[in-house]
């Protein structure tokens, strides 16, 4: 199921896209756009990886709106999933690429910013990048979270949860459904030391509409401009507070 759903909308690759620059920061790889401000979002991409066009544009958008700079360490080492490659398919590809591997690679990546002098850092974990996205904040190695359609992440993994988190899914998403989205939200409302949060379910969309979008359909850019838009909101709030 997993396959089929990011089969059916693969990203565009384009290593030329965005407005940014690509730089090694921490030993990785990375997409960097924004002026060079004190403040970092941190995005965690999804299995297509940082030359995805539609991700450098959104890593573009955030850092002018929210007045930060957008960092996107490449945790898949230059090796992005490809779905024209019937011989390595996603279940071969991902023992490549645990997701659990990634809050280990890019924490050399927070230590490398913070040696500049960056004292606020917001991590968004696009599917693949989820479960790397909500270690961050369980270890509170950044001041908040953000999950656009997360995948390979499980209920036990948002116990602990030290900083605020926003967990957006999608109606049509058969990679994690409604009813795991609402299992994570129980979670986080039931926690013993509790965060602020926010879990919303958007409606008609399926798994990686933020990113992977037809950016022919306006529906579709629609949708994904609103959750572009509470992202945003999210980590504006906490980035200066």
């Amino acid at each position: 199921m997993l396959a089929t759903n990011c089969y059916s909308n693969p990203a565009t690759l384009n290593a030329s896209s965005g407005a940014g620059y690509v730089t090694n920061i921490g030993g990785l790889t990375s997409y960097v756009t924004g002026s060079p401000f004190l403040l970092v979002c941190l995005f965690i991409s999804d299995i297509y990886g940082i030359n995805a066009t539609l991700f450098r544009e959104l890593a573009d958008k955030v850092a002018n709106k929210a007045k930060c700079r957008c960092v996107c360490p490449d945790l898949l080492h230059g090796d992005p999933f490809d779905p024209e490659n019937t011989s390595r398919p996603l279940s071969v590809w991902i023992k490549d690429h645990d997701p659990e591997k990634g809050f280990e690679d890019v924490k050399p990546v927070i230590e490398s910013l913070k040696s500049e002098g960056v004292h606020g850092i917001v991590v968004a974990g696009f599917c693949w990048g989820a479960k790397t996205a909500t270690k961050l904040g369980q270890y509170r190695h950044v001041q908040a979270v953000v999950l656009p359609h997360p995948a390979y992440l499980e209920v036990d993994d948002l116990y602990g949860m030290k900083t605020p988190i926003a967990i957006l899914g999608g109606q049509n998403d058969t990679i994690t459904p409604p009813s795991y989205i609402e299992q994570f939200k129980q979670v986080l409302r039931n926690a013993k030391h509790k965060v602020d949060h926010l879990v919303k379910v958007f409606s008609n969309v399926g798994h990686g509409w933020t990113v992977r979008y037809d950016p022919n359909d306006p529906k579709a850019v629609k949708a994904a401009n609103k959750a572009h838009q509470i992202m945003i909101k999210w980590f504006d709030k906490y980035l200066k507070s």
